[in-house]
């Protein structure tokens, strides 16, 4: 009886397991897929550094907010996006700026210097990417036939500059006293309160710096335009170092880009109503 007993428990127990559910394994997850790499960087343009006098005003200054601007400034955006570089401004007060440069704190000034016989002797220039004359400023009214009128006056000039060569030249030969300054800016500020009677200056600064202005009120030209070669040189150019000769020729290319593809005109309209390149 036992013995059937256990028979018929084994029966059941088989068809208990012959009718139970087969538990179906979960799937597993496919991995999960890469995320797609971040697109690269865009490669950072080697720098030019650039020396800037920013006391210059409408060719280089600055800002309200103490960023460099002016003509010289926008000139010098124009040819670092034409030779894919990234201007870097160095600040450096005139009178310093070719031995900044010669002792390399820069690669290039691009600040109204203009091109002498003199300046170089010790550096070499681009192509000229301006060229305006030079005139003495003094107060309306007075006298002035020749350099021999302003006798006994005192004239601050900008130190270094071809202004004050040619004011040693011509203007202290006739009993003028000429006052070097660190910057024309300064020459300003004194001529407004009377320790100056004047100054010799770019035509197109001290009109835009000076005469414009409430504080230039009172004050003229006199004389005639002064372009002589010999003091003033044959227009404005990026000066370099002597044996850079690679980059002189990539700016070369750049100035004539500019010149043909309307950037330099664009950029000449912003600041003057008239052919600032000249002859």
């Amino acid at each position: 009886m036992k013995n059937l007993i256990l028979s018929l428990s084994l029966i059941a127990a088989a068809a208990l397991v012959g009718c139970g559910k087969t538990e179906t394994p979960a799937p597993v997850a496919a991995p999960a897929a890469a995320p797609a790499a971040a697109p690269a960087a865009p490669a950072e343009l080697p720098e030019l550094k650039v020396a800037i006098d920013p006391t210059y005003e409408p060719f280089t200054f600055k800002t309200a907010d103490g960023k460099p601007t002016g003509f010289d400034v926008d000139i010098a955006e124009a040819l670092c996006n034409e030779i894919k570089r990234k201007c870097v401004y160095v600040e450096q007060v005139w009178d310093s700026m070719i031995p900044g440069l010669q002792a390399k704190k820069y690669d290039a000034i691009i600040s109204s210097m203009s091109v002498t016989e003199e300046r170089l002797q010790v550096v070499d220039f681009t192509d000229k990417y301006y060229f305006t004359p030079s005139r003495i400023v003094v107060k309306t009214g007075t006298p002035f036939t020749d350099v021999a009128s302003l006798k006994g006056k005192k004239i601050g000039v900008l130190k270094g500059s071809t202004q004050e060569k040619y004011a040693l030249g011509e203007l202290k030969a006739a009993g003028v006293s000429v006052v070097p300054y660190e910057a024309q800016d300064q020459v300003y500020l004194d001529i407004k309160s009377g320790r100056l009677d004047g100054t010799v200056a770019d035509q197109v600064e001290v009109n835009g710096g000076f005469l414009s202005k409430p504080e230039g009120a009172g004050y003229g030209f006199v004389g005639p335009v002064l372009a002589d070669a010999k003091y003033f040189g044959t227009g404005v150019g990026v000066a370099l170092r002597k044996d850079d000769t690679a980059l002189k020729g990539e700016l070369n290319a750049a100035i004539k880009a500019i010149r043909s593809n309307g950037v330099y005109e664009t950029v000449s309209k912003k600041y003057f109503d008239f052919d600032v390149y000249g002859n």
